[in-house]
């Protein structure tokens, strides 16, 4: 299936500064993972790229704060009317570019236009209060915007991954130097700079930078950005912290998880396994929430088991585009992580049940049962299909399972008791809980994120944008100076 923005899109061979400008360190060719053909290709960004967007940057950020609340409202309200007349067509991109079912190209759309509406407002709120003061004197505290922000997203929800930085930071006054993983470039930035060009968007203020580790290494060392904001993998969140951290700046990381699906003896057994197979299996587990431990009381193990492999057996799985349930991987690499996880897993006592064969990117959904803590399929993020089944005998076994290892991003607990799922709830080291749900929840409006392992806290989206895009200054005034005792 082909669109026709592909056939003449505007970044081909080219970047993104606020106009489509030429690269000089060649290009990326981006490639149809369902396919394995070239889907499109564009610009790659270098080092001296990512410099002279941060310093270009800089000088619009100065030209985008004179524009008015109201004026920058319009543009985040164009920009999402833009998404909306242009839905179908950038779904389904999305879809083709990540390997995605056309729903969750159309997700990410939608979480787009919403977070672009949420950005509209931002800017028409309060952005500072009153203090006390002694009578002859005001005192303030203003948000004022940090100036530049970096942007680092991955590949697997790249556009709602991307635009829940961006659209805030902007709204906040900053400008933007976006850096999105260079397997989608286009659902990771470049349609989001189509639609703020559109909408009118200075020059300058938001630019998208796809390249390797060089370009990343480069946000997090250009002086004129003053907070990274980093989704991906906790082991290259670790090296963007440490970089952020020598060069003193903020740094935002929206890391892994390995979360639990906590399945009591009193759940709806078909409703239980309906979750499990969503938590597990949505986009090929490729989500940080995925629903990394399947932790079963072990009296319902064996039927809960059964519905599952079920649900494994009957899944679709082929192009997604075309209708499949189960996608292919992003590359090879994550197929051959996936692939030895299980495999080493096996070894280790694990019992494969179903799954656990590959065809080209595509890998089976898989479910493993007798699985323990130890194991690398209970200890690691797979980012694969793969629904891994522990037993537990009662609440106390289930929250120290549930709370084995650093990571801490998100978990879930099934039961029709809910006064006993909060209880167990309070119990568990998560930045993410629901009750009577699997893990895979974002609303745009929340903070989203976790603890250790996964990340510096709940820095992303909802309340805390406020704080995470400006720094306070702190303003007093006096209609007269006084003389001081010295």
């Amino acid at each position: 299936m082909t669109t026709s923005l592909l056939d003449n899109a505007p970044w081909q061979q080219h970047l993104f500064n606020g106009d489509w400008i030429k690269a000089s360190n060649g290009n990326i060719d981006v490639i149809e993972p369902a396919t394995g053909k070239i889907l499109t290709s564009c610009g790659q960004a270098n080092t001296q790229d990512v410099l002279k967007a941060a310093s270009k940057a800089a000088k619009a950020q100065k030209e985008w704060m004179k524009v008015t609340p109201r004026d920058k409202a319009q543009v985040f309200l164009k920009a999402a009317d833009y998404l909306q007349q242009n839905f179908a067509e950038f779904s389904l991109i999305i879809a083709r570019e990540t390997g995605g079912i056309i729903p969750k190209g159309q997700l990410e759309i939608q979480e787009t236009i919403v977070i672009l509406q949420l950005a509209s407002n931002m800017v028409l709120q309060p952005n500072g209060v009153t203090l006390p003061s002694p009578v002859g004197r005001s005192s303030t505290a203003k948000r004022m915007p940090l100036g530049v922000v970096g942007v680092i997203s991955p590949f697997n929800f790249p556009m709602i991954l991307s635009s829940r930085s961006v659209a805030p930071a902007l709204a906040t006054g900053n400008a933007v130097v976006s850096k999105p993983d260079p397997q989608t470039p286009v659902s990771g930035g470049f349609l989001l700079a189509m639609a703020l060009e559109h909408a009118g968007l200075p020059k300058g203020v938001y630019q998208v930078m796809p390249g390797g580790v060089d370009a990343g290494i480069a946000i997090c060392e250009a002086p004129e950005i003053g907070l990274v904001c980093f989704t991906g993998s906790t082991a290259a969140g670790r090296k963007v912290g440490e970089a952020c951290g020598r060069n003193l700046k903020k740094v935002s990381l929206e890391l892994g998880g390995k979360n639990s699906l906590i399945i009591l003896e009193d759940a709806d057994l078909d409703v239980a396994a309906s979750n499990i197979a969503w938590g597990a299996f949505l986009h090929q587990g490729q989500i940080c929430m995925a629903s990394g431990r399947i932790l079963v009381h072990s009296s319902i193990a064996p039927a809960i088991t059964a519905k599952v492999i079920e649900k494994a057996r009957h899944l679709p799985m082929g192009d997604p585009v075309s209708g499949s349930a189960i996608g292919p991987l992003i590359n090879e690499i994550q197929v051959q992580k996936v692939t030895q996880i299980v495999e080493d897993s096996i070894a280790q006592g694990a019992v494969l049940e179903i799954g656990a064969w590959t065809d080209n990117l595509f890998y089976a959904p898989t479910v493993l049962t007798n699985v323990k803590p130890g194991m690398r399929c209970f200890e690691e993020e797979i980012f694969g299909p793969v629904a891994n089944i522990v037993t537990f005998d009662n609440d106390e076994e289930a929250a120290k399972l549930a709370n084995l290892g650093n990571y801490g991003l998100a978990a879930g607990i099934i039961s029709n008791d809910v006064s006993r799922a909060i209880i167990l709830g309070e119990q568990l080291n998560v930045g993410l809980l629901h009750i009577n749900d699997q893990t895979v929840n974002d609303e745009c409006i929340n903070p989203f994120g976790g603890c250790g392992d996964s990340g510096n806290g709940s820095t992303v989206c909802g309340p805390s944008d406020w704080d995470l895009y400006t720094h306070w200054q702190w303003s007093t005034m006096r209609i007269t100076a006084q003389a001081k005792p010295f």
